[in-house]
């Protein structure tokens, strides 16, 4: 996760709300979003910032030709901006200028932060009128796309995570794989009879529970924990299933040795030195994000997938994120950008913008992809529908941080998992009280 630069992010948003307010008593303010801004010949230009790379852009060019086709009237024009925390710096600074792109490409991570700050336009009677509503999408997409009760974004693509494990290595330990561990239990022990170590030195590590997309929001919800109070929206990080959680963790780094595990962790390479990849790691938590890698750097790799196992091998869940499209508070060209996100929310726009890359947003896509004829993608696809997604507060970042480093306090000995995740949860709802 990328982290955020808090003294010129808070001087950029104190910046953005005096503009607001400046402009909010303007007489000229008036115009504004209702006056589009057309050429000679009718046509409105649209600008469009985002960070694509790849099959990514190659994917959203073909969703801006099709909706050309249907909207002569309007042009998209996309703008690289990179997709990292100076692009967000400077989006924030376009805003608080009046001077905005027509849209953007936001993680739907942020738009709880972004929302809270004034600093999106609300699509709640467009969406609604347009017939997106909540049943549109999966639950958990709708929830991170809207604050308080109001959508800000409209979802493009979305994720999952699962226990990938590694078939050769489980015939060679004795296991049988095609009964991949689906309790805590069942998952320690494949671990230990997987696990080939020399002194210190692993020559080859079973499982290591933080590993790759093992974040304490992976195994906190796989426990049955919660992380916010959806009455209160407090955040409960010390909900006793995380804390149970977390203990977990920490025990099995105590019985490999954190040390040691971090030693082999360090040395891991990426791509095609990924350890799963290699050899040296038989089971990891990740995302359908990582098929691709296999399939390019190790294609006859023998492997499968598995819910995350959880301590009584029944209510298996995940966790996804995902891209969202967001008009910025004071863009000039609302309705007709309103156009491009109906329908890049809707079936054929999800269908372009996805295309042999990510999940869409609506399951009846994904069954168009032909995804569900992939035994691995399918189990992807699966367990969506009870998927997770990070409280939508606007401290996000904040508490993504803190719980990171409870964890790492945890296994390496400073402070229990019942003391380190209480200061996660005092120190994130402190932060929160200045939004009310």
């Amino acid at each position: 996760m990328r982290k955020t630069n808090k003294p010129v992010f808070l001087a950029l948003l104190s910046l953005l709300m005096f503009s607001l307010l400046a402009s909010a008593c303007s007489p000229t303010a008036k115009g504004g979003a209702d006056t589009p801004s057309k050429d000679a010949s009718g046509k409105v230009t649209l600008t469009l910032w985002h960070g694509l790379t790849s099959i990514d852009l190659d994917n959203m060019q073909k969703v801006v030709k099709a909706f050309e086709e249907k909207n002569p009237t309007i042009k998209i024009n996309l703008v690289y901006t990179e997709s990292n925390e100076g692009a967000d710096q400077k989006l924030l600074t376009a805003v608080a200028g009046g001077n905005p792109p027509d849209m953007a490409l936001l993680d739907r991570f942020k738009v709880g932060t972004w929302a809270s700050q004034n600093s999106l336009t609300d699509l709640s009677a467009m969406a609604a009128q347009s017939g997106i509503n909540q049943s549109s999408y999966y639950p958990f997409v709708w929830e991170e796309s809207s604050y308080k009760g109001k959508l800000y974004a409209i979802p493009i693509d979305t994720d999952s995570r699962m226990l990938f494990y590694n078939k050769d290595h489980f015939k060679e330990a004795g296991l049988d794989p095609n009964k991949p561990p689906k309790t805590i239990a069942e998952l320690e022990a494949a671990a230990e009879k997987l696990t080939i170590k020399e002194g210190k030195r692993f020559k080859r590590i079973g499982f290591i529970p933080w590993y790759s997309q093992g974040w304490l929001y992976t195994w906190g919800w796989s426990f049955g924990g919660k992380f916010q109070d959806p009455a209160t929206g407090k955040i409960t990080a010390n909900d006793p299933k995380v804390v149970e959680a977390l203990q977990w963790m920490t025990d099995f780094g105590k019985k490999y040795n954190v040390e040691d595990i971090a030693g082999f962790t360090s040395a891991a390479g990426t791509e095609e030195m990924d350890p799963f990849i290699s050899g040296q790691i038989s089971m990891k938590i990740s995302g359908n994000f990582t098929i691709a890698g296999i399939k390019k750097f190790k294609p006859n790799l023998n492997y499968g997938v598995t819910p995350i196992p959880t301590p009584t091998g029944t209510n298996f869940t995940t966790w996804s994120g995902g891209g969202s499209i967001i008009i910025p508070k004071g863009a000039k060209n609302v309705e007709a950008s309103w156009k491009f996100l109906e329908f890049l929310g809707k079936e054929e726009g999800q269908y372009l913008v996805n295309a042999n890359s990510d999940f869409a947003v609506i399951d009846s896509v994904n069954i168009k992809y032909g995804y569900k004829d992939d035994p691995i993608m399918r189990e992807f696809i699966n367990i969506l529908p009870n998927s997770h997604n990070r409280p939508v507060i606007p401290e996000g970042q904040l508490l993504w941080n803190e719980l990171a480093s409870a964890t790492e306090n945890s296994t390496r000995g400073k402070g229990t998992p019942k003391e380190n995740l209480d200061k996660v949860t005092e120190t994130v709802n402190k932060a929160l009280e200045k939004y009310k």
